[in-house]
C-alpha cells in the first residue's frame, strides 16, 4: 500500500488561493456554476466564494422539470451568500426529444429514423446544463468553473461535452472521499449536504448503487494503490481505461504527419 496523508485544511486554503490566482491571471474576477445541492457544487461554490468573494459567484439552479430536492441547491446559495437563479430546462429537453421522435419528412434526402435511447436521453440533461451555463457564463463575462471529482471521472461517471465541459475545475485532482473532508472544514456550508448521498436525480438509485462498487474503494484505488479487492481493483481499471476518451482532447489526424 502507498503512503498517505490528506490535511483537508490546507487543501481547501491552497484550492482557495489557486482559483483567486487563476482569475486573476485571467483577467477574470466572476464565476458561473451549476447548483445540484451535492457536495460536489457545493464545495465549489463555497471554494470560489471564499477566493473571489460572494459577490462575485453566480449559482444556477438546473431543473430538468421537476427536482425533488431543489430546496438544498437553494439552501446552499443562501448559505453562502452567492447570487442565484433557476432555469429550468425541461422545455428544452422535451422540444429535443420531441424532434428526435418525428417522423421523416418526405423532402428529406436519405432520412433516417434516430432510435429511441435511453442513455442518449440521460445524458441529454447535463448536456442542456452545460449549453445553458456556457450561455450565461458568456453573458456575464465570467468563467464556467467545473464541479467534476477525480473519483467521477476515474470510471467514467460523467457526460462527455456535458458535466466535464468547464473553464476550470478546483476539484478535479480530488477523489470524492476528499471533497467530503475539504467540506468538512468549511462552517458556511450546511454539513448535511456536504454528507448528502450522491444520487443522479433521475434513476431514484444512489451512485454507488448504480456503479456497483463505493467511493471509498475508488478511493482507496487511487491514493493507496488497491482498493482491497482484486476483482474491485480489475472493474476499476477497466473502467478507466475504457472511459479516458472523456479525459482527454479530442484526437486530431493530422494527414501531415507519418503514420
Amino acid at each position: 500500500m502507498a503512503d498517505y496523508s490528506f490535511n483537508a485544511p490546507a487543501i481547501r486554503d491552497r484550492l482557495v488561493d489557486l482559483i483567486s490566482a487563476h482569475l486573476k491571471n485571467c483577467r477574470c474576477s466572476r464565476v458561473v456554476l451549476g447548483i445540484s445541492g451535492g457536495k460536489d457544487s457545493s464545495v465549489a461554490a463555497a471554494l470560489c466564494a471564499r477566493a473571489l468573494g460572494p459577490e462575485n459567484v453566480y449559482g444556477i439552479m438546473l431543473p430538468d422539470g421537476h427536482q425533488i430536492d431543489i430546496a438544498d441547491s437553494r439552501r446552499i446559495c443562501e448559505s453562502l451568500g452567492i447570487h442565484s437563479r433557476t432555469l429550468n430546462i425541461g422545455s428544452m429537453h422535451q422540444a429535443l426529444k420531441e424532434q428526435i421522435t418525428a417522423p421523416v419528412e418526405e423532402t428529406e434526402i436519405n432520412g433516417f429514423v434516430i432510435p429511441v435511447d435511453h442513455e442518449s436521453d440521460i445524458n441529454v440533461g447535463p448536456r442542456l446544463r452545460m449549453t445553458t451555463l456556457r450561455y450565461v457564463a458568456q453573458a456575464m463575462g465570467a468563467f464556467l468553473c467545473g464541479t467534476g471529482n477525480l473519483s467521477e471521472a476515474t470510471v467514467g461517471y460523467c457526460t462527455k461535452d456535458g458535466d466535464t465541459s468547464c473553464d476550470f475545475n478546483p476539484l478535479g485532482a480530488l477523489t470524492s472521499v476528499e471533497v467530503v473532508e475539504v467540506g468538512k472544514t468549511i462552517p458556511e456550508l450546511p454539513m448535511d449536504l456536504v454528507l448528502k448521498t450522491p444520487t443522479d436525480g433521475l434513476s431514484g438509485m444512489s451512485d454507488e448503487e448504480k456503479l456497483g462498487i463505493t467511493y471509498l474503494q475508488i478511493h482507496n484505488y487511487l491514493r493507496l494503490g488497491s482498493s482491497g479487492s482484486a476483482e474491485v481493483d480489475q472493474f476499476i481499471a477497466s473502467k478507466e481505461k475504457a472511459n479516458m476518451h472523456k479525459r482527454v482532447k479530442p484526437p486530431i489526424l493530422n494527414p501531415f504527419l507519418l503514420i
